[in-house]
C-alpha cells in the first residue's frame, strides 16, 4: 500500500504530531507499506537530520510559526500549492493519503480538497472553544464530508470536535516506542549522582505548564535539599521561565534545550515525570515516562484521563494547587515502594499503546476507509 501521510508538524520541530507521523510510517514501511511523508519547509529551527532518514519525505513551501490555542502552529506558505500539491498526488498516485489535523490551513486542508483516492484525517487537539470553527463550521462541515474516514486519537479530542460537526470520528490513541523508552535503557552518567531526579517534558508554552512545576519544584526542595530538575524543551519564553530561578537554585534546575534522539537515557535517570499541563488531548509525554517505568504526576484534566488512572500509573492531581502539587512530589520522594508500583503499572499500561498494536489499527482502518469510499461513489453516481 503507498500511503502519502501530510502534515503542517514534522521534524525538525518537536511534538506529538510529529512523534505520532514519523513512528507510524516508520513503523508502516517495516510491514512493506510505502508510507511518505508531505510537509513543508522549516528553516527557523535546526535539523540535524537524526530523525528523517528512514521515512522519504516531500517539502512544499515555507513553514511559518503562528500562536494558537495556547501554542505555536504552523502553516506553509507558498504560491499555487494547491495545484502542487495536485500534481504531486496525480504523480504518486496514492493508495491513502492520511491527513493530521487536517481542518488546519494550510496544507493539511489543501490536501483534502486536492485528494484523489482514499482520504483519512487524524485529529489530534482538545480545545474548549473555537471561533474558526463558529465561523466557518459550514466550510469545515464540508471538508469533513470530503474524507472517508475520521480518526481521533482520544474521546477527548473526538468531544471538542462533536460540539461543532455531524461527524463519527473513530478512536484510534498515540502510539509509544516501548523499546526506545524503556527501564532498560542505560542512565545518563552526568544524572546518575544519588540526586532524586524530577522531569519536565515539553514546548515552553503557557498551556504545558512549567512555571506550575518550577514553583512546586522551589517549594520541595525547601523541604529535600536532594532534589533536581530537569527541563528537556524550549521556545520563546525560556528566558522568563529561567528569571523564576532564584540565583542560589540555578544549580538544581536544568535546562537542556530541545533534545530529540537523546531523550531515553534521561527518562531513564528520572525518577519522577511531571506534566502539569492546562489542556491536552492525550499526552504522548506521559506514555513516554510510563514506557519507562518511573512514576507520573500529571493535571487532573480529560486529556490525561483518557491514558492512566489516578493512583495507578501515578497521580492526578491540581497542578494548579502549588502546595498540592509539592506534596505530590515529596510523597513519591519519600516512597521507593509506591513509586515502583506506579512505575510497574505506568510500563504494563504503555505496553498498549506500542507502535506494532497503534499501527495495526490505522492499516486496519484504510481498509474501512477505502469500503466507505466505494459506497460513497457508488451512492453519488447512482
Amino acid at each position: 500500500m503507498k500511503i502519502g501521510i501530510v502534515t503542517e508538524y514534522y521534524y525538525p520541530t518537536l511534538g506529538g504530531i510529529q512523534e505520532h507521523v514519523y513512528n507510524f510510517a516508520v513503523e508502516a514501511r517495516s510491514l512493506g507499506h510505502d508510507a511518505r511523508i508531505i510537509t513543508s519547509n522549516i528553516y527557523d529551527v535546526r535539523d540535524d537530520g537524526s530523525m528523517t532518514s528512514k521515512v522519504p519525505i516531500t517539502r512544499i513551501g515555507i513553514g511559518v510559526p503562528i500562536y494558537q490555542n495556547g501554542s505555536v502552529a504552523r502553516i506553509t506558505f507558498s504560491p499555487f500549492l494547491g495545484n502542487k500539491l495536485q500534481k504531486l498526488f496525480d504523480r504518486e498516485r496514492f493508495d491513502v493519503i492520511h491527513v493530521h489535523a487536517p481542518l488546519t490551513p494550510t496544507l493539511p486542508i489543501l490536501s483534502v480538497t486536492r485528494s484523489n483516492t482514499v482520504t483519512v484525517g487524524t485529529f489530534h487537539t482538545n480545545f474548549t472553544s473555537s471561533n474558526f470553527l463558529v465561523i466557518f463550521n459550514k466550510a469545515c462541515q464540508s471538508y469533513l464530508d470530503r474524507m472517508d474516514g475520521l480518526v481521533a486519537v482520544s474521546k477527548t479530542a473526538a468531544a471538542a470536535l462533536d460540539r461543532y460537526f455531524n461527524a463519527t470520528f473513530s478512536i484510534i490513541p498515540n502510539g509509544v516506542d516501548t523499546t526506545r523508552f524503556n527501564p532498560e535503557t542505560p542512565r545518563h552518567p552526568l544524572l546518575d549522582d544519588g540526586k532524586f531526579n524530577i522531569l519536565w517534558v515539553g514546548r515552553m508554552e503557557p498551556r504545558n505548564g512549567l512555571d506550575r512545576m518550577i514553583r512546586a519544584f522551589l517549594h520541595a526542595f525547601s523541604v529535600r535539599n536532594d532534589l533536581r530538575l530537569i527541563v528537556i524543551g524550549d521556545g520563546s519564553l525560556r528566558s522568563t521561565y529561567e528569571a523564576m530561578i532564584p540565583v542560589n537554585m540555578k544549580q538544581h534546575v536544568h535546562f537542556t534545550g530541545f533534545v530529540n534522539t537523546g531523550r531515553p537515557p534521561i527518562y531513564s535517570s528520572s525518577h519522577l515525570l511531571c506534566v502539569p499541563a492546562t489542556i491536552s488531548s492525550f499526552g504522548i509525554t506521559v506514555l513516554e515516562g510510563m514506557a519507562t517505568a518511573i512514576p507520573v504526576i500529571a493535571s487532573d484534566i480529560d486529556g490525561f484521563r483518557d491514558i492512566m488512572t489516578d493512583d495507578a500509573e501515578g497521580m492526578l492531581i491540581d497542578t494548579a494547587d502549588t502546595i498540592a502539587f509539592k506534596n505530590a512530589i515529596l510523597k513519591i520522594a519519600g516512597d521507593k515502594e509506591l513509586a515502583g508500583r506506579y512505575g510497574a503499572c505506568g510500563r504494563k499500561t504503555a505496553l498498549r499503546y506500542s507502535w506494532p498494536s497503534v499501527s495495526k489499527q490505522v492499516i486496519d482502518y484504510y481498509q474501512t476507509a477505502a469500503d466507505y469510499r466505494k459506497v460513497r461513489l457508488k451512492r453519488k453516481s447512482g
